[in-house]
């Protein structure tokens, strides 16, 4: 079991740990040779780090602490800028381009509010896949079956992030999320993810993949740990979320394209989880989704991420093409057939989308879902085939993508047997119900465990 972020600070707190131990604890952890150190980062931050566990813990001497987090030891996922570096963001094809002169927002909040940075986290080359492998600086090897035959994806975009924070290098990861990248890893690797609302967290200083549906988020062990980090990021102040009562509570459960593919494990522990939530009264109604059936098609030419995609990275393809993951830069290059009208056609589909899909969960406190339909695949079998990497990738994005393009909200925890392959359940809502959601995910997650 994973400490949460409330049993880290209460050990800060009471003074049976101090900022600087968990700190070192974390460093050596990342530097460790036997560990997945130097796949999870590609930048350690190890005096700095020692500097802000030692202020923090000057601070909580004097009776200062400044926030919820405040002494915790975070990750940042590589495309975060940071003053003074170069964000590369999981590629080399950047190296030598100017440094920022300034750090993100969401950076200076977490920095502010007394976190701990560690380090920056390795990803998928540009945040482009869901699968987590990283040609250029390795590919962080999920926990489950870590030995056997190489390893397991992580999950991706932010695998790094996801890694940091179960192999205790960081007690949470701050990540983006424009198709599941957050929620992903967290679902493959055991953990829980909070996606927010988008347009609650500024992207300032962010390397977009898609802005009409980049978010950022973090990872954590629980859904407390999640909501107080999101109130760091969105630079609110945190209101512990109190569990919303599960007896009446509507859930939607999807009965079209999320189930598609779905493999016998990740199948026996959603209906485990389904299981106990009626038991405990929640109201699961299943239904089919119309408008989920028709987003293949919205996006058939690439969707935002192509053409964002490609007219962010056009120029540094035409300089430094060889420099990037082949799988990656293929699928930014689907961008660059769309035009003008083909862009407009996605954005007037998405306002329908959204309103079709509001209609149907009238009614309904939330849908249910897995987060993604098949456990974490092995890496060499992915490495080997693109066939095998585009197909699993495909898969692994779909449900996730669908609260994207919703401009929704969604948060994934953790629903299998402890021992067993990590499997995420999902909850999602429409945006700006981010709050509620939280106090919803708090009580499914309670029942989950009992």
């Amino acid at each position: 079991m994973i400490p949460s972020l409330h049993q880290h600070s209460e050990d800060l707190r009471s003074g049976r740990s101090s900022s600087l131990e968990l700190t070192e604890r974390a460093l050596d952890l990342a530097a460790a040779a036997d560990g997945e150190g130097a796949r999870v980062f590609t930048r350690l931050y190890a005096d700095s780090a020692r500097a802000a566990a030692s202020a923090s813990d000057t601070l909580r001497a004097a009776g200062l602490t400044r926030s919820p987090i405040d002494g915790l030891p975070v990750s940042i996922k590589d495309l975060f800028d940071v003053a003074g570096e170069t964000t590369l963001a999981g590629s080399v094809a950047l190296r030598g381009y100017p440094a920022a002169t300034e750090s993100a927002v969401v950076v200076q909040r977490l920095i502010a509010a007394g976190a701990v940075i560690v380090g920056r986290t390795n990803m998928t080359e540009f945040a482009y896949s869901g699968l987590g492998i990283n040609p250029h600086y390795g590919t962080p090897r999920n926990p489950w079956q870590r030995e056997i035959d190489g390893g397991r994806i992580p999950g991706g975009s932010s695998s790094g992030a996801a890694i940091s924070v179960t192999d205790g290098m960081a007690v949470a990861g701050v990540g983006s999320d424009t198709g599941g990248s957050i929620r992903i890893p967290a679902a493959l690797c055991g953990l829980t993810g909070f996606k927010p609302t988008a347009r609650r967290v500024s992207m300032q200083g962010v390397l977009p993949l898609s802005e009409y549906l980049d978010s950022i988020g973090a990872m954590a062990p629980t859904v407390t740990c999640c909501a107080k980090m999101d109130a760091v990021l969105a630079g609110e102040t945190y209101v512990a979320p109190v569990a919303h009562p599960l007896r009446g509570l509507r859930l939607l459960m999807p009965t079209n394209v999320v189930l598609d593919g779905i493999d016998e494990q990740v199948a026996s522990a959603l209906q485990t989880a389904l299981s106990r939530l009626s038991a405990a009264g929640a109201v699961i109604v299943e239904s089919k989704i119309d408008a989920f059936s028709e987003l293949a098609s919205i996006n058939a030419k690439g969707g935002f991420t192509a053409a964002e995609a490609w007219t962010w990275h056009r120029k540094l393809i035409a300089e430094r093409e060889a420099a990037y993951d082949q799988r990656v830069v293929s699928r930014i290059k689907r961008g660059k057939d769309m035009g003008a009208a083909d862009l407009l056609d996605v954005i007037h589909s998405r306002r329908r989308w959204i309103a079709a899909v509001e209609r149907q969960l009238a009614g309904f406190d939330a849908m249910i879902m897995p987060t993604v339909p098949i456990v974490a695949p092995k890496i060499v079998d992915l490495q080997a085939s693109d066939d095998a990497y585009y197909a699993a990738n495909g898969l692994i994005l779909r449900n996730p993508t669908m609260i994207n393009f919703l401009d929704g909200c969604a948060i994934s925890l953790p629903c299998h047997v402890p021992g067993n392959a990590p499997v995420g359940l999902s909850l999602a809502a429409p945006g700006s119900h981010d709050q509620r959601l939280l106090s919803m995910a708090l009580a499914v997650e309670t029942a989950l465990k009992s």
